[in-house]
């Protein structure tokens, strides 16, 4: 009977030391490389289509030199990757609108002996600068299909947009007393503002910065880019797109012509960036 207990007690013994040696896989553990093996997935599925010409990415970074039907503009974008066909972006931009009335006018005077060939616009009032921020969505409608191709975004999206009224300055020489002056319009001197045998030119650019005008609005975009660069880490794309601009009075840029607080434009845009 002695010994039947003694072979017993050492088999429980030996099952209890067997259990305390396997030692069970925390949960934690266990959810962490179950992650791990998830993300290395996602991974090389990114990279699969990556070699299929998908534009996979984290963010992007990007630089636009835009040329407006009514003017110029550059901007700045940042973009983050939200699915495979979908980017959130931020822009802020700045550029300068121009009225299709505008008619550069050529001079030619003499100052203490020296000759000066100048321009002024003829009736012009204010130059007309913007600041606009806006987000929206880029949406890839057509990938590059291989790494040379070209991958075809659809951008849309709006935000607010600062117009800036600057003084346009001209050099005028007074009739009255035959001095050389520099003037701005105001009602008072609309006959001399707009009599070209007085006008010697234009001020100098700095003249009126201390005197702007802003003006509060928003505005909407729409536009399809043309992204062409060889490989998936650089940006570089030709945009082709509309903006709308609305203000909160009307924008006077050019005088005897109609003053407008709407605006409608189409531009082109080379741009070019990086992603990461």
């Amino acid at each position: 009977m002695e010994v039947k207990k003694l072979i017993f007690v050492f088999f429980l013994f030996s099952s209890i030391t067997m259990k305390a040696q396997q030692k069970p896989v925390p949960e934690t553990a266990s959810s962490k490389y179950q992650k791990k093996v998830e993300k290395r997935e996602k991974i090389n599925q990114l990279i699969k289509q990556e070699e299929e010409g998908a534009l996979i990415f984290d963010k992007q970074s990007a630089f636009s030199i835009k040329l407006n039907t009514d003017g110029w503009g550059f901007a700045y974008e940042k973009g983050k990757y939200k699915t495979t066909n979908k980017t959130s972006l931020w822009w802020l931009e700045f550029g300068e609108r121009k009225s299709v009335k505008e008619e550069r006018v050529p001079t030619i005077s003499a100052s203490q002996g020296f000759i000066i060939v100048s321009s002024y616009i003829y009736g012009k009032q204010n130059n007309f600068y913007y600041l606009k921020a806006g987000f929206g969505q880029q949406k890839l409608i057509g990938g590059k299909g291989n790494k040379n191709g070209v991958a075809v975004s659809a951008i849309y999206g709006g935000g607010l947009s600062l117009g800036m009224l600057k003084p346009y300055y001209l050099e005028i020489q007074n009739p009255t007393n035959g001095a050389r002056e520099s003037i701005r319009y105001t009602p008072a001197n609309e006959s001399l503002f707009l009599d070209p045998t007085v006008i010697l030119g234009k001020s100098g650019l700095g003249k009126g910065l201390g005197e702007i005008k802003y003006v509060p609005g928003a505005h909407v975009r729409t536009a399809l880019r043309f992204d062409y660069g060889r490989y998936n880490e650089v940006l570089s794309a030709i945009e082709i797109g509309l903006n709308a601009e609305f203000y909160s009075q009307k924008m006077p840029v050019v005088l005897l012509n109609k003053e407008n607080n709407f605006f409608f434009n189409a531009y082109a845009a080379i741009t070019f960036g990086k992603r990461k």
